[in-house]
């Protein structure tokens, strides 16, 4: 097959779309795009609008220092939003626009959206920590309310009446005592170029007031998904362009010593680069490239580590120095003589990758001074610094373009393959395209920690917790402050060192955390007798915790009964991303096989104002389903440096068969949106130990519970 049919067959152009937003720096965007009415945002007024400290810090780390266009209203009256965040899968595609439009008292099909681009988006922070909707969000509506103001006004002088007169409507003003008396949003935008800044002065709507916001909208990339024509990085094709495969080695921590790239340099049309310790091969048909790569002859050093599932745990703890206090209260001595029981227990979980289904892919062109890369990354302005190092380039002169990316939970926060490409490209005057292999995915993983929680608690005589010390290593601190009414408590957090590299994976941390502090809560209700609903409602002052517990147990129909109750039902709350969530679940374990099977699972969430419930739901469900993953299967392997699970042949995510029947719901609140993207996954780990542990009297302190130890901790009961 020559690369002309190859390309043929499998690509469409997308020239055409490139070419619709043509490079642009900022201070050429309303040149370049036409007449219209712009809102711009900066650095300053993004701080002044935060709403709390964390996005406070959130903006002034992340966001540009000069003014970007968050949106424009253009002649013919389409309504384009630009934003820094990208779409992974879950869903701001149709949020953001849904926002925008409620704000704007505009119809929802004329709201385009430009995302993940740095020459024409404004850099409004990573796509990561829940933060789209809960901290983007806020800024955009202001944006919304901000062009509304300045249309109002630019209709009050074209209709000739009072601006109190006007009303706003799907993309129309019209005089509230002469309706015909009307002119469009396009209108007023022809003609003219108007520039605005965000000040935070223009009203934004009230919850009574929306039309938009809180009501299921159908997901406007789901037609592109479902079909095929969505584009993803790997999709796109430019004339001329190559496919790399990079030798890789073959343990984290091995070296090159030696290399001969005589054979692969014998095929025809066969490009080899060798700079250092880094190699490739390119031609213009993938599979050519990596044959190449398969007859190069290398030669790499042993890592120097002695690490493998084992021994990492007392590696973890002897790697810590010395953990650091979070928060404490009261006098742990004093409430440790106050206890009637006390427990002392020690967490483990592995490490978890991130597994996405698109795996990472860059594709790089130079053209000039400039060069143009279109990446699956979670963060397009930190990679645009990245590669601006990595090529010698002005950071102005470097364009990133996001298309879909096909999920990433925290992973694509790296940019091995994009910056390849970007290396590879100035090299060889070419395009270059490089997508990670399966094997390249797993092995260059920024796992999920391997981490240990230490725990001592105590209760009295009436079950009310009255000590709690707690010491998280490796995980990270999210998640880890307890939310119970207890007097007498300490949180200390550490690092460790991992034979690896490890990162964030969908809420970093809060699941480690969450399965320690829900499994304790168990164990200790048990141990008084309560039931654990009821346990945790003696323990609780905290109102949306203790309405989403009721919620659950409501739509569950709990009825009380002290664990293990042999129904096998369990129960874990949590709070991420400022949303408070609780799950109660149900399931069946089979002695034989050493197999859970979950049955049914209730959630439900208080996440203040939901934008896209169907949206919001659908997250929830995805949640649930991962954390199948992490609580049964999936743990990572390895053996001095070496990853020993690089494929689903032996890393085991959920399948079909695996999805219990799920209820979710939501608190009904007036109060601004929260992150949904992350909080259910968090609770998975904990209700299922515990739904185990209701079912067989099996305590799982380790995760995932593989049927290996369901089979082994079965037998000691």
């Amino acid at each position: 097959m020559t690369p002309e049919t190859f390309h043929a067959l499998l690509a469409e152009d997308f020239k055409d779309k490139m070419e619709l937003f043509p490079r642009a720096t900022r201070r050429d965007f309303m040149k370049r795009l036409g007449g219209g009415i712009f809102v711009f945002v900066a650095l300053g007024e993004l701080v002044a609008l935060a709403q709390d400290a964390s996005q406070e810090r959130a903006v002034r780390g992340r966001a540009a220092t000069d003014f970007n266009a968050f949106l424009r209203i253009a002649e013919n009256g389409r309504i384009t939003l630009f934003t820094g965040k990208i779409c992974m899968g879950q869903g701001p595609v149709t949020s953001l626009p849904q926002e925008l439009a409620d704000e704007l008292d505009a119809p929802l099909s004329s709201i385009d959206i430009v995302m993940g681009d740095t020459d024409l988006c404004p850099h409004d922070g990573g796509t990561w920590g829940s933060e789209t909707t809960r901290a983007f969000g806020q800024t955009l509506r202001a944006a919304g309310a901000e062009a509304k103001a300045v249309l109002l006004d630019l209709a009050a002088e074209a209709l000739k009446v009072p601006k109190a007169q006007l009303v706003a409507q799907d993309g129309v003003i019209f005089d509230s005592q002469k309706k015909e008396n009307r002119v469009t949003y396009g209108q007023l935008a022809k003609g003219q170029t108007i520039a605005r800044h965000v000040d935070g002065k223009a009203a934004l709507k009230t919850p009574a007031d929306f039309k938009l916001i809180g009501k299921s909208q159908l997901r406007r990339d789901a037609l592109e998904k479902i079909t095929g024509a969505a584009k993803y990085s790997g999709d796109i094709r430019l004339p001329g362009m190559l496919y790399a495969a990079v030798l890789r080695p073959p343990a984290h921590g091995a070296t090159l010593k030696s290399v001969n790239t005589d054979e692969c340099k014998k095929i025809p049309g066969v490009q080899v680069v060798h700079d250092g310790d880094f190699v490739a091969t390119l031609h213009e048909l993938p599979d050519v490239a990596q044959d190449a790569l398969e007859k190069v002859k290398a030669e790499f050093g042993p890592s120097s580590s002695t690490l493998d599932n084992s021994n990492i745990f007392p590696h973890i703890l002897e790697s810590v120095p010395q953990s650091r206090s979070l928060a404490k209260g009261g006098d742990l001595e004093a409430g440790k003589k106050l206890a009637d029981k006390t427990f002392e227990k020690t967490y483990l979980n592995n490490y978890v990758a991130h597994a996405p289904m698109e795996t990472h892919t860059g594709l790089a062109q130079i053209e000039g001074d400039k060069i143009t890369v279109w990446a699956s990354v979670q963060a397009p302005f930190g990679l645009q610094g990245e590669v601006a190092r990595a090529v010698g380039f002005p950071q102005n002169n470097v364009r990133i373009i996001t298309p879909y990316v096909g999920g990433a939970f925290g992973g694509k926060a790296r940019n091995l393959q994009a910056l390849d490409a970007a290396r590879l490209a100035k090299i060889t005057g070419k395009p270059v395209h490089v997508m990670a292999s399966r094997e390249d995915e797993f092995h260059f993983d920024t796992f999920r920690p391997a981490a240990t929680v230490q725990i001592s608690s105590g209760v009295d005589a009436s079950g009310n917790i009255v000590f709690w010390d707690y010491n998280v290593v490796a995980a990270g601190e999210r998640g880890a402050a307890h939310f119970y009414s207890i007097p007498n408590h300490r949180t200390a957090s550490g690092n460790a060192q991992h034979p690896f590299d490890t990162g964030a994976w969908r809420a970093p941390g809060n699941s480690t955390n969450t399965f320690a502090r829900e499994s304790q809560m168990d164990i200790m209700a048990a141990a008084a007798g309560i039931d654990p609903v009821e346990f945790r409602l003696k323990n609780l002052t905290n109102p949306k915790l203790i309405g989403v517990l009721k919620a659950c147990a409501e739509r569950f129909g709990w009825t009380p009964a002290k664990a293990p109750s042999k129904r096998g039902f369990g129960i874990a709350l949590g709070a991420d991303a400022g949303t408070f969530a609780g799950v109660i679940a149900e399931v069946a374990v089979d002695a034989k096989k050493g197999a859970v099977q979950v049955k049914r699972v209730v959630c439900f969430q208080d996440m203040g104002i939901v934008v896209n419930p169907e949206g919001a739901r659908q997250q929830m469900e995805g949640c649930i389903i991962m954390g199948l993953g992490y609580s049964l299967t999936e743990e990572i392997r390895f053996k001095n440096g070496k990853i020993l699970d690089t494929n689903f042949d032996t890393y085991e995510i959920p399948r079909f068969s695996w999805i219990p029947k799920i209820e979710s719901g939501f608190i009904d609140s007036t109060s601004a949106p929260q992150g949904g993207g992350e909080p259910a996954v968090i609770l998975m780990g904990a209700v299922l130990a515990n739904a185990v542990f209701d079912a067989t009297g099996a305590r799982f302190l380790e995760l995932p519970m593989t049927p290996e130890r369901i089979k082994a901790a079965l037998q000691k009961v």
